[in-house]
């Protein structure tokens, strides 16, 4: 029987129509994807999500909406896992995570690093993982890239 390797990742919107995108090498391979990461033993989904928020942004967060979960078969791109990737919408003050270092990609080095970019102006390709893709088409023609924050 193949492993699951269940996935969990936010999609940070702000209110200035920005979306927070990770860019990373690991493995020796660089991606473009939006923050998150592995969901642990004994940690449910969205208990998963805050922590992965914590450990990448230094985020505490405690509110996300349910987005988006495939419903297809994927392979892991990194293994040959059956990949299950869900997505939550985070709506923050772009204040909350300043993230406006300018930095070349790709870089070949293990690191992270955090921008915002502008969400209808970000195009599929810019992301590396097929779901990601997907979601990003959903969320730019759902109610949800057009937001207030109070």
């Amino acid at each position: 029987m193949g492993r699951f390797n269940l996935r969990v990742y936010a999609l940070i919107l702000n209110e200035f129509g920005e979306i927070l995108l990770s860019d990373e090498c690991r493995f020796g391979t660089f991606f473009t994807k939006f923050p998150g990461g592995g969901v642990e033993h004994g940690e449910g989904i969205k208990d998963a999500l805050f922590r992965e928020l914590q450990e990448e942004l230094e985020l505490e967060c405690t509110a996300a909406d349910f987005f988006y979960v495939n419903e297809f078969h994927q392979l892991s791109a990194f293994d040959q896992s059956n990949l299950v990737a869900f997505y939550y919408l985070v709506k923050l003050k772009r204040a909350a995570l300043p993230f406006d270092e300018k930095y070349t990609i790709p870089f070949t080095a293990e690191q992270e690093k955090q921008r915002w970019v502008p969400l209808l102006e970000l195009e599929a390709s810019a992301l590396t993982f097929p779901i990601d893709r997907i979601v990003l088409e959903k969320l730019k023609e759902s109610d949800e890239a057009r937001f207030s924050i109070s």
